[in-house]
């Protein structure tokens, strides 16, 4: 989900959820945990309910692309 918003930079929560390839219930869980530590945020925009990376939230994508080139 995280790559989908840098890939999308401002995507409403279907088109993430497609992209991650996640079903409805899952897509939840998950996007509830990221907005609610601050990983990602509502942008403020007045025509639709469009979500963003935060910082914190791009942080997080490089280390866990560390990781996985360390586990590589």
């Amino acid at each position: 989900m995280l790559t989908v918003l840098v890939e999308g930079n401002k995507s409403k929560k279907t088109r993430i959820m497609q992209r991650a390839y996640l079903d409805w219930r899952n897509f939840r869980r998950y996007f509830d945990f990221l907005l609610e530590e601050g990983f990602i945020a509502k942008c403020n925009n007045l025509d639709a309910d469009n979500y963003e990376l935060t910082e914190k939230g791009r942080e997080l994508l490089k280390r866990l692309k560390v990781i996985d080139e360390i586990l590589s």
